[in-house]
């Protein structure tokens, strides 16, 4: 009876079939598509154009996603890898939309090109290209390197090649001191790194260069630490590990300390006025070791303090916190860093000073601008920038503890100053710019001399050739004075009264000078206090140059060295414009 049931409910439901369309109900009729107007669209929707794949394999698999859209119907789809085709469709479900993924396997290092293809069925046709970049892989710059974040837009350790646990919001600053980028702090903002894999020892570094954002006017900057349970919402568990951090020092600075933990007590690592950073300041390298016996602090590769310790305890320190004291370092409102921070390196050794000065070199390569043959910072060392040769020391010049620009100056001594072979400095045109801070005692002094030595057995005076930069006395104030010889002669540019220092200002004035074929011009604070006609400059006989004394070479009327403080020393064999003195400023 049920086999019988089935059988006519068949036979009904084909009558209604053949009833319907033989009385014109819902007939399946064409309609014709009409003109085949525009060519497909092709969209690649991975990898991005621009992408970077940070694997360390040399060979990778590399997904591929892409839409195909046409008017009417697309006829064909071919897959193209830097020019070779790897795949190609041409029965597609969906004739108007299709959707395709694949995987391009074996993509060795370099920058490749994926080229999408399709054509209609009118013969019209688009090609949609990215490009897209497998990175090589990361090789450790230096010895004992255990971990590296480049910040350049993302957050990945280049060692493990592992992604952080980003918290927050930080971002990207679009400023660098090395690659593409930096990170960007922002409020209740940072990075997480599990420190199992770091493997942790009896000693360890840390290198960053930074960017100071002094608000909020306290914060944490790297923090591996044990749990504070006894205080879980405000945690400072010292003990063990170490917090790295910042906070209102003096003069509305912000002072860099650090504090480390033995396991049952801690110590403060705590520099002063040495480890002040002024709001406002560029980029500056921050660096401290720690080892079973010191932790130190350096700022742009100096020294700005050392305290004893008996080693460092890593019992429950399972994670590293990066611009912020959060989650282990709270209770003193050390939270986020809205800083910049960029090229983050640890070591699993306590870096020697000179480690840390290589590593400032290596990189932060100084680029010099155009004639730029010498720049001296004075951070810490004498060396010129332009080309990393160190100067030779006489006497016993210092730091100043203080600068105009970066973490430091020169400072005079009597019977000191530096000296660099000429070679490289010298053209038919010269320009120096500096910083300089009197100290009017003595009342005369050489600031820059390249002369030639006397030959005559007599005091070092020869004005013939080469240049002295000098001051003197004048009522009380010191009188600035550059003298060029042209081969036969000295030239005096002397402003007089304009070219005068008050040395009861104590500031930082800005000295300038250039040297042409026709002229020298003096300039102080950017403005021109003197210039005198000359024919040229000769350099015979000129293979030294002193800076902060007159010695050896001009000395006959007692300008020896100076005790005042220089920065941001400048030569250039060219003359600067007044323009560009002033952008110098």
């Amino acid at each position: 009876m049920k086999t019988l049931n089935i059988y006519f409910i068949g036979l009904f439901t084909l009558f209604l079939v053949f009833f319907a369309c033989d009385n014109g109900i819902d007939p399946i009729t064409q309609v014709d598509p009409g003109a085949d107007a525009t060519a497909p669209v092709v969209t690649i929707k991975a990898p991005l154009n621009g992408a970077k794949f940070k694997v360390n394999d040399p060979l990778i698999d590399v997904d591929i996603e892409f839409e195909v859209t046409d008017d009417i119907e697309v006829g064909s789809i071919s897959v193209f890898m830097d020019g070779l085709q790897i795949a190609t469709f041409s029965n597609f479900i969906d004739y108007r939309r299709v959707l395709k993924a694949l995987t391009a396997n074996n993509i060795a290092t370099g920058v490749h090109e994926l080229k999408v293809s399709a054509t209609d069925l009118d013969g019209k046709s688009t090609t949609s290209t990215v490009n897209f970049e497998k990175e090589p892989p990361y090789i450790p710059l230096f010895s004992n390197e255990i971990l590296y974040m480049a910040f350049d837009n993302d957050y990945v350790e280049l060692i493990s090649v592992k992604p952080t646990t980003k918290v927050g919001s930080p971002s990207f600053s679009g400023a660098s001191v090395v690659g593409t980028n930096a990170y960007k702090g922002a409020t209740d903002a940072y990075l997480t790194f599990p420190t199992d894999g770091l493997n942790l020892g009896t000693e360890l570094s840390a290198s960053f260069w930074y960017k100071l954002n002094n608000v909020p006017d306290r914060a944490g900057i790297l923090v591996i630490g044990p749990t504070d349970t006894a205080n879980p919402t405000a945690q400072n568990n010292r003990t063990g590990g170490f917090r790295f951090f910042r906070e209102t020092g003096d003069n509305g600075n912000q002072r860099f300390k650090l504090n480390v933990g033995n396991g049952t007590a801690d110590t403060w690592v705590d520099g002063g006025t040495a480890a002040d950073v002024a709001p406002g300041s560029d980029w500056v390298h921050m660096a401290f070791t720690i080892s079973s016996t010191s932790a130190i602090v350096y700022i742009n590769g100096v020294l700005v303090k050392e305290s004893p310790i008996t080693g460092v305890d890593w019992a429950g320190c399972d994670v590293l916190s990066i611009m912020s004291g959060a989650p282990r370092f709270t209770e003193w409102g050390h939270k986020s860093d809205n800083s910049f921070m960029d090229d983050l390196r640890l070591f699993s050794k306590a870096l020697t000073q000179a480690e840390i000065q290589n590593i400032i070199g290596v990189t932060n390569p100084y680029v010099p601008a155009a004639g730029e043959t010498m720049y001296m910072a004075f951070d810490g060392s004498y060396s010129n920038k332009v080309g990393g040769a160190d100067a030779t020391v006489v006497g016993s010049p210092a730091f100043a503890g203080e600068a105009k620009k970066g973490s430091n100056a020169y400072k005079g001594a009597t019977d000191s100053y530096l000296t660099f072979p000429s070679t490289g400095l010298q053209g038919e045109s010269f320009s120096a710019t500096m910083w300089y801070k009197l100290n009017a005692m003595p009342d005369r002094a050489g600031i820059l001399a390249m002369r030639p030595p006397m030959t005559n057995g007599g005091a070092n005076n020869d004005l013939t050739k080469g240049f002295s930069f000098f001051r003197e006395n004048a009522g009380g104030k010191q009188r600035f004075k550059l003298n060029v010889g042209s081969g036969d002669s000295g030239n005096w540019v002397d402003g007089g009264a304009a070219a005068d220092v008050d040395p009861a200002a104590d500031a930082w004035v800005h000295l300038a000078f250039t040297i042409s074929p026709t002229n020298a011009i003096v300039y102080i604070n950017g403005v021109a206090v003197k210039e005198s006609p000359i024919t040229g400059i000769d350099w015979a006989g000129c293979n030294l140059l002193s800076i902060m004394s007159g010695a050896p070479r001009f000395t006959e009327w007692n300008h020896w060295s100076d005790l005042s403080y220089l920065d941001e020393l400048h030569l250039f064999n060219k003359v600067l414009t007044p323009e560009e003195i002033q952008s110098m400023m």
